[in-house]
């Protein structure tokens, strides 16, 4: 029997159907599998409790469980990685863009994307051996195991990917646009700042938004270096103790379906929530500021 072309299209159509419904369908049974092993200490403790205390004594009489110092952990490690890894990522990619020549471009492009294969046990060994003790040695301070080292950590892994996602948006800029602000008198510096960068905005808050949620769900580096200590940071030199090194540190000794069991789990609840907010404003952004051609610039 003779396939037509219109099957084969079909065929083709229901297979990548299938799996775009399969990773919506994964993403959903993991949601609901959080949902329903967070939920029940919610029984035992209320949601304010829960999301406002300030204590995490999971294994007291009577236990604590407050994530607040561990919702404030990460925001801080995300918020200062960023403000480290987003300057630097997009420095990187303007140059890699628009000012390295090809060669220098080949040079740098693979080393910079070298770091994303590096494993997270190696930067946070890094970390933890090597940046740790300068710290201290620097600063004076009691431990190298904080808030500061763990953001720096954070930083080196998100830059690739910032880098690596804004390189392609400038770099896939109609060369109209840079032609015609040449054209009118204006600095190839004038150029990028006030063409390119403007016409690749969708890319670039792509790029910085996906390297904001790689910090805030990044476990093994912060379990590392942060230093493991569940208290609201007074300096960027105090230890903290993001969501995922909690439950990453205490899963394996949490008694199966106890209260502390299902706390860990409601606390993977509000991380999955995190980076699902920032995944959705990524895509938001993306569709908002989206550059269709030169019209829309």
């Amino acid at each position: 029997m003779r396939i037509t072309r219109q099957h084969k299209e079909m065929a083709i159509h229901g297979s990548f159907f299938a799996i775009a419904s399969t990773s919506i369908l994964v993403l959903t049974l993991i949601m609901f599998f959080l949902i329903f092993e967070g939920l029940p200490i919610f029984q035992k403790v209320s949601f304010t409790d829960f999301i406002f205390g300030q204590y995490w004594y999971p294994t007291d009489d009577p236990p604590d469980f407050g994530i607040f110092p561990m919702i404030v952990g990460s925001l801080a490690v995300t918020v200062l990685s960023s403000c480290i890894a987003i300057p630097l990522g997009l420095m990187t990619a303007i140059y890699l863009a628009e000012i390295a020549t090809p060669r220098m471009r080949g040079i740098i492009k693979p080393l910079v994307e070298m770091l994303q294969a590096l494993p997270s046990v190696v930067i946070g060994f890094f970390g933890m051996v090597v940046v740790a003790p300068m710290l201290q040695e620097w600063f004076g301070i009691a431990t190298g195991l904080n808030l500061f080292n763990a953001s720096v950590m954070l930083a080196f892994m998100a830059v690739p990917t910032i880098t690596s996602i804004a390189e392609d948006a400038i770099y896939s800029v109609p060369e109209e646009l840079r032609a015609a602000s040449l054209a009118l008198g204006a600095t190839k510096w004038q150029t990028i700042a006030n063409v390119v960068v403007p016409a690749s905005l969708s890319g670039i808050s792509t790029a910085v938004i996906l390297g904001m949620a790689r910090s805030i769900g990044e476990t093994i580096v912060v379990l590392m270096v942060a230093g493991g200590a569940a208290m609201i940071p007074g300096s960027i030199f105090d230890p903290v103790r993001p969501m995922p090194a909690s439950i990453a540190a205490e899963m394996a000794e949490a008694p199966y379906q106890s209260d502390h069991y299902y706390a860990l789990f409601a606390t993977a609840m509000v991380l999955f929530m995190f980076t699902l907010i920032f995944n959705i404003l990524a895509a938001y952004v993306a569709e908002k500021k989206k550059q269709t051609g030169t019209a829309s610039l």
